[in-house]
């Protein structure tokens, strides 16, 4: 994690088990972060990427372990199209949304209701979004 004035960036935890596979989808730790500025929620996995406005989150929850089948790359549930950009399976983030977010896939056509992201200070980027979380009526 880097915290600067007007952003925080929260690093990748890559368990390096996985990084031949990540590596061939072009996914290194040098381009993967989750970035929270004061308006907006940025996450870079290798190609990927998912960016909305922080009134958009909903709800934060840290969640794991996972099984690798599930969590490794770039994954979506096919139960609740659910999005996961993973490179461990010790924890995560899951971050839902008030409206569902592309980033998936290069099309833009799907839209994903969370994202879980495997930041190396999971507990710290839900801490930094709950801070964000609106309340009250919509």
């Amino acid at each position: 994690m880097r915290a600067g004035s007007a952003e925080t960036r929260y690093d990748f935890a890559f368990d390096r088990r996985y990084g031949p596979l990540l590596g061939l989808l072009r996914i290194r730790p040098d381009n993967s972060y989750v970035l929270v500025t004061d308006r907006a929620l940025r996450v870079r996995f290798g190609p990927w990427e998912v960016v909305t406005s922080l009134d958009n989150v909903a709800e934060v929850q840290v969640t794991g372990p996972y099984a690798a089948i599930k969590a490794i790359g770039v994954r979506m549930s096919l139960a609740d199209r659910g999005l996961t950009f993973g490179s461990s399976t010790r924890q995560g983030v899951c971050v839902r949304f008030r409206q569902p977010v592309g980033g998936g896939e290069p099309v833009g056509l799907l839209r994903h209701p969370a994202l879980t992201v495997t930041v190396a200070d999971c507990h710290g980027l839900a801490a930094h979004l709950r801070q964000h979380l609106r309340t009250g009526p919509e």
